[in-house]
């Protein structure tokens, strides 16, 4: 019994050490894109996007810090869609 206890803690350690390593790597194909591009293809999954002129750069950052968990994105997809919009108003 305690042989299977310690075989199940070690794998539930090595998924988690799995999935924490597989979440930091930003993948190149998101590197490669521009904060338009992120934007129109996340923000419209599940709602009309607005106007980059709809919001000022205060509120795109907070928009983005609350949209980054719900979304799930990257800090740096975040970043780059903010960049977008700020520019863009």
């Amino acid at each position: 019994m305690k042989k299977l206890k310690i075989i199940a803690m070690t794998l539930g350690a090595a998924i988690m050490l799995n999935a924490y390593l597989s979440g930091c790597k930003v993948s190149e194909e998101i590197q490669a894109k521009s904060g338009a591009q992120l934007w129109g293809e996340n923000c419209s999954r599940c709602h009309n996007v607005p106007s980059p002129a709809d919001f000022s750069d205060p509120q795109w950052e907070l928009i983005g810090s609350h949209m980054r968990m719900r979304a799930n994105l990257t800090a740096r997809e975040t970043e780059k869609i903010i960049e977008f919009l700020k520019a863009a108003n």
